[in-house]
């Protein structure tokens, strides 16, 4: 697991991917979105234009372009969609990496 925070970046202007478990869960208002949660150790410094910061997810082996966003009651949430949970739903825990997508910012 990388033990780099999201948006400390390199030396050479390429942004490491972060790693850790989440347990997703669904968000209990209007279309019924599932997140997973990113850790404050890995989560981006700043957020980004509409307050997103664009990233290069994977869970569970399946990577996709997507933004993370900063909710003001559960921290830095990542949407992941049905096609790429493949079953998982509310509860359920996953391996998430992430990297800040640069070439979207």
């Amino acid at each position: 697991m990388t033990e780099t925070r999201a948006g400390a970046g390199r030396a050479d202007g390429s942004e490491p991917a972060v790693s850790f478990p989440a347990s997703l869960f669904r968000w209990s208002g209007a279309g019924g979105w599932v997140f997973a949660p990113v850790p404050d150790a890995y989560a981006p410094f700043a957020a980004g234009p509409f307050g997103r910061v664009p990233v290069v997810a994977t869970v569970d082996g399946r990577t996709w372009s997507t933004s993370v966003w900063r909710d003001r009651r559960h921290g830095w949430l990542l949407p992941v969609p049905a096609r790429i949970r493949a079953g998982k739903d509310d509860g359920d825990v996953v391996r998430v990496s992430v990297a800040i997508d640069h070439a979207r910012m």
